[in-house]
């Protein structure tokens, strides 16, 4: 059965880094763009991040910009989210997810493609 693992969220105080991990299982990664994908409690789903096929491109939402970082190991079908300099409002249920048709859709992938998500809480 095919499917994504999100791991790596926690409690952070602003200020401090986590990185997230999302390893996919049943399928290989690397025929995917891969993107994650936030939602705070009574928000709607954010687009936070994505990662080209080749890995050559990157888009980040402004939200993130120049804090977040995203990347990717085919080798261990995994991609990451190095977030730094976390701020409250980053607070959500961080998920991953893949499209073969690259990171302009990767905001459109439905939810029940999602993988269950990671917590992350910025709190002091």
């Amino acid at each position: 059965q095919s499917q994504l693992v999100e791991s790596g969220g926690g409690l952070v105080q602003p200020g401090g880094s986590l990185r997230l991990s999302c390893t996919a299982s049943g399928f290989a990664l690397e025929s995917y763009a891969m993107g994650w994908i936030r939602q705070a409690p009574g928000k709607e789903p954010e687009g936070v991040s994505c990662i080209s096929i080749s890995g050559a491109s990157t888009v980040y939402a402004d939200s993130v910009k120049g804090r977040f970082t995203i990347s990717r190991d085919n080798a261990k079908n995994t991609v990451y989210l190095q977030m730094n300099s976390l701020e409250p409002e980053d607070t959500a249920v961080y998920h991953c997810a893949g499209t073969p048709m690259g990171c302009n859709y990767y905001t459109k992938i439905r939810s029940e493609y999602w993988g269950r998500g990671t917590q992350v809480t910025v709190s002091s």
